[in-house]
């Protein structure tokens, strides 16, 4: 075995509950801090020693934006020159360096991906499960592909697919699984939700359509209230669901109603102050910083360019996108 071995196992990872996140995030930080050359190198410039991180709200969060510039891995356990099992890639503009998430153990990525979704939605086996990510399909190593493809990988369902802009046979498919009473997610980027759901209203009474972000440059921005209300709208449905993920992470949380984001298990939302990156909370508004365990291999704790609101309970609305921050598929305009 090579030196720096986890302090937990990844069984008690992947089961971790709300009163023992603190103490697990404390391990995984004294691990990643031993273990990940540029995040020492991140937490030394800032004169952090590990000796007085004692509380969630001390750990130093790593800018997201050094996963455009240098390799974040972990090595602990792994031997010299290993190689990642998933690489996933941000989507980027034209021109710009895209985010890379080298994921060293694609096991713990995928169980925790299964158990946060069957927590808020069962197990996929219950849904066909149709997927309208245009942009993302026409790109390699896309995080939300990936993740669409481990769902239906579960759900087995034979009506389960990809679409780019296959709009009659996504109507004709959703309008036969409707009829037949079959529960069906649909997952789809926000922009080719817009236009499928001006092309083909219709009453959706068996479907969750959840959105995952992300205008890409296609329209003109809108708040996610209005982006619910059309689709509600147009498919009558009393909710739209969201997704809230990005290369970067591992783990997910889902707003089942109202654009209010619940983390699973893994993971957790806090805010920095906008012009000190140490002041970290619990809750308030500013800058969203993520603790996300199932990154045991890169960085768990990820100071985002989302702006956000968490509140006591935990929950958190993103808000958009800080000045000069990148567009990013992930980031709507909020209420």
């Amino acid at each position: 075995m090579y030196n720096n071995k986890p302090l937990i196992n990844t069984d008690a990872l992947l089961q971790v509950n709300a009163a023992g996140f603190e103490d697990i995030a404390l391990r995984v930080f004294r691990y990643q801090h031993q273990g990940n050359a540029l995040y020492w190198q991140y937490c030394d410039a800032l004169r952090i020693n590990a000796h007085n991180i004692t509380r969630l709200t001390d750990i130093p969060f790593l800018p997201i934006s050094f996963f455009k510039t240098h390799r974040i891995v972990t090595d602990g356990g792994f031997a010299p020159g290993a190689q990642p099992m998933l690489t996933f890639e941000s989507s980027g503009t034209t021109g710009e360096t895209p985010s890379r998430h080298y994921v060293m153990n694609a096991a713990i990525y995928e169980e925790s991906l299964l158990q946060g979704f069957e927590a808020f939605y069962g197990a996929p086996s219950r849904y066909a499960i149709l997927a309208l990510l245009p942009s993302y399909l026409e790109r390699k190593n896309a995080s939300l592909v990936h993740m669409a493809q481990q769902l239906m990988a579960r759900s087995g369902h034979a009506d389960n697919g990809f679409y780019i802009n296959e709009w009659e046979q996504l109507h004709s498919t959703l309008a036969r699984l409707e009829r037949q009473g079959q529960p069906t997610l649909l997952l789809g980027v926000t922009f080719a939700l817009l236009d499928f759901a001006a092309a083909y209203p219709m009453p959706l009474r068996h479907t969750i359509v959840m959105e995952t972000g992300g205008m890409k440059g296609r329209r003109k921005e809108w708040t996610r209230t209005e982006v619910h209300n059309y689709l509600k709208q147009q498919w009558g449905l009393p909710h739209i669901h969201a997704e809230y993920g990005m290369t970067e992470l591992l783990s997910q949380a889902y707003a089942p109603a109202d654009g209010i984001f619940t983390p699973t298990n893994t993971m957790r939302a806090l805010v920095r102050d906008i012009n000190d990156p140490l002041d970290v909370q619990t809750t308030g508004s500013g800058p969203l910083c993520i603790v996300d365990l199932a990154n045991i291999h890169s960085c768990s704790f990820i100071a985002t360019e989302d702006l956000g609101i968490v509140a006591p309970g935990g929950t958190f609305q993103v808000l958009g996108r800080m000045d000069h921050s990148a567009l990013r598929g992930c980031s709507l305009m909020a209420v």
